[in-house]
Order: C-alpha cells, then structure tokens, then sequence
C-alpha cells in the first residue's frame, strides 16, 4: 500500500489552470522525484501535498487518511535551509518537537540523538552562520525528519550549493535515506540529480502542468560511485531530455 496517493488532482489560479489531473504514489521508504520546466506547477501540487492550499479537484491521502487541505501530515522543506540564525542547531533542529509540545530539554535530547547519523556532531551548540553550506541542509533535514518521520516533501534542497558540494551532499543524502528509510517526494530541475537520487521519477510537462511520463531508475540502492559515468545513466538521461524537449 502507497504512504502517500494522490488522486486526480487540479488547481487554478485567477481563472488558469496551473495543473491538471494529477495522480501519482510514494511507497514507503522512496525517494521520487518529480521533473518538469519552471512554472509547471511542481510547487503547487507540493502546496497540496502540505495542506497549504485545496485543490480544485482530487484528493490527497496519507496511509489511506483523506489529508486534503490539512497541513502538519507531512514535512516540507524549501530551497533555503531557513535556520533560525539566533538560535543554536541543536535549537534549531529541535524546533519542531517543541512546537508539538516536548519540553525544551526532552527536545534537545532526543535531537541530539540523532546528529551523528545525520554528520552533525559537535554542531550542538553552533549557530548557523557557523555552518557551510552543506552542513546547513544537513540539519535542515534532519529538522524535517523531525517534524515528520512518514512522509518529507523536498523542494530543490541542494540547488544553491556549488558542484563539488554538491556531489557530496548526494553520497551523504543517500546513505542517511537508507538509514531511515524516509519517503521523499523530490522537486528539483536538475536531470542528473533526480536519476542518482531517484527509485522513480515523474515528468511533469505542458501549461497546465500533467504528469506526462514515470521513469523507473533500475539500479539497485547503494549504487556505484561511477554510476554517473554508466551507459545505463546516460540512458535515462537521454530518454528524459527527448521526452521533456519533444
């Protein structure tokens, strides 16, 4: 049974539809990312998935549960790492289990027990600004995991950071994902990204935006470190390209 179903989904903005009729599943455990052109609507549907804005038409569901409209079933992470920078991380990190009512203290502890798995440790007492990029959107997402353990929707996560960070950023992403086995639905522009990243990966294309194609990336988790060299991930590369330009 999917974690996540969503079923026939539309949205309109000001009289123009923005997405059409889209229907697509998370499995538990996935990383799926969703490809498509700027302003084809990516955004919106994770708006929907979140529960910040209704849908037109469809229905969204969480383990079965109708979670349309109703935001905090899911976790959301934007593009920009959005650390409180007066705070410490593990503060930081913590902040959504103080939301929901842990003590303060119970929250430090139990974020803490998991800055090692996520590379983080001796950053407790760090602020921000005393972070590189990359360590940054480690305890963003260790933040989000904490805010919910079922389901993380990630929004171009790693687009602000340089190639080389980038690169190890991935090799750290997908270590940490099948340690705890989160499912992600993934935004990103970033063709190389989605297939080193994905177990599937949905094309979104046209005004307005409609899932047009789902791309299964084959290879077996953990996968090799020159699979970006492979005849396999030019292959993918190719097909996504010609379908995305045709």
């Amino acid at each position: 049974m999917p974690v996540l179903e969503v079923k026939g989904v539309s949205k309109s903005f000001d009289g123009e539809k923005i997405i059409e009729n889209i229907s697509l599943e998370l499995k538990e455990g996935e990383i799926v990312s969703l490809l498509g052109v700027s302003g084809g609507g990516k955004t919106t549907l994770f708006n929907m998935i979140a529960g910040l804005s209704m849908p037109d038409e469809g229905k969204i569901y969480l383990e079965s549960e109708d979670i349309t409209g109703k935001p905090g079933n899911v976790s959301y992470m934007l593009q920009k790492d959005l650390l409180l920078p007066y705070r410490t991380i593990v503060d930081n990190v913590a902040l959504p289990l103080v939301i929901r009512g842990m003590k303060k203290e119970e929250a430090r502890e139990k974020a803490s027990g998991y800055f090692a798995e996520f590379g983080l440790e001796g950053t407790e007492k760090k602020y921000p600004a005393q972070l590189s990029g990359g360590m940054k959107q480690r305890a963003a997402l260790l933040r989000t995991y904490l805010f919910s353990e079922k389901v993380a929707l990630l929004d171009e996560p790693f687009s602000a950071l340089d190639m080389l960070t980038k690169g190890a950023v991935h090799e750290w992403y997908l270590d940490v994902m099948e340690k705890i086995k989160l499912s992600t639905l993934f935004i990103t522009h970033d063709i190389d990204e989605a297939i080193l990243l994905s177990d599937r990966i949905y094309l979104l294309t046209g005004r307005p935006g409609t899932l047009t194609k789902e791309i299964v990336i084959k290879e077996s988790k953990p996968r090799k470190k020159d699979f970006n060299l492979s005849e396999n991930f030019l292959q993918y590369k190719r097909e996504i390209i010609s379908h995305l330009e045709g």
